[in-house]
């Protein structure tokens, strides 16, 4: 379990000689406890997020680039706009989101071999009936099981596929350990082995490609530049710059998702949100959606 420091209320601790005391500086740490933090939104430490609980780029903070005097990361918000979210943004109101202008999201549904996220199913739906473009993303722990393995759980709990205008083919988001070794104790060799059990089986069951999202320097690292998903799987790069585009993984020569700021905002959405950026038209969406690019 996940150990958290928190200071110590040193008001309560002056008056701690007595019982009364030290019940009440009890119950003042339990009021800044895990849980407490949790509910208010706050985020573990990026290195410190257990099984279950981690995010799309928690795993890549390495890769913000400060502004160097060029556009603002507000600059990006042109074009075909989306978001993407798990239990972290709590409850989201995507009649809100869509209209802002947010036209895809993609939801976190899984994580390792047997965790689902817990707001799932409310997001999948919420934002099909809001006219939101929707896809699952599923956070890969290579270290746990087989490609195959997590790729069939994805699958069977919220990565499925339909031709509905309105479905996008499912995420394998693989990125930095955020809660252990960068590339989870595999080799070069064994992670691209991996990625490509896991895209087999996901395409056995859904027919489609499944989407990349990663970062330049996972990739690099963890696959050595590897060329392989390139002709296979659509690229989603998270890259969180104020550059006019992103920088690319070794092997891949265009992206078509770019996330481009882990703090951006949304009417509709608590806090900060994952901004993404579509490398096209809407009628290039729909042709990914729909299978028919």
């Amino acid at each position: 379990m996940t150990q958290y420091r928190f200071p110590a209320p040193s008001s309560l601790l002056r008056r701690s000689a007595g019982l009364a005391g030290v019940l009440a500086a009890a119950f003042a740490l339990l009021l800044t406890s895990p849980g407490a933090a949790s509910a208010a939104g706050g985020l573990p430490p990026a290195d410190q997020v257990p099984v279950g609980d981690a995010w799309m780029g928690s795993g890549v903070r390495e890769e913000q680039t400060p502004p160097s005097g060029g556009i603002g990361i507000e600059s990006h918000g042109d074009g075909v706009q989306g978001i993407d979210v798990s239990h972290w943004q709590g409850s989201i109101n995507w009649t809100s989101v869509r209209n802002a202008g947010i036209q895809f999201a993609w939801i976190k549904a899984t994580e390792g071999t047997s965790y689902k996220d817990p707001q799932f199913n409310a997001n999948y739906t919420n934002a099909y009936y809001a006219g939101v473009i929707r896809g699952a993303y599923h956070f890969a722990r290579p270290n746990l099981s087989s490609g195959a393995t997590q790729a069939n759980y994805f699958a069977s709990n919220g990565g499925a596929w339909s031709r509905d205008n309105l479905t996008l083919p499912g995420v394998l988001d693989i990125e930095n350990n955020p809660s252990g070794s960068a590339c989870y104790g595999l080799s070069q060799t064994s992670m691209r082995n991996w990625i490509l059990d896991f895209y087999n089986t996901y395409k056995s069951r859904t027919t489609r490609d499944v989407v990349i999202y990663t970062s330049p320097s996972w990739w690099n690292t963890c696959t050595g530049s590897w060329s392989g998903m390139a002709t296979r799987s659509p690229l989603w790069v998270a890259h969180w710059t104020s550059n006019h585009t992103p920088s690319l993984p070794g092997g891949f020569s265009v992206w078509t998702i770019w996330q481009y700021t882990s703090s951006g905002t949304v009417s509709g959405v608590s806090g900060n949100v994952d901004r993404d950026k579509f490398n096209g038209d809407r009628s290039r969406l729909l042709a990914l959606a729909n299978n028919t690019a």
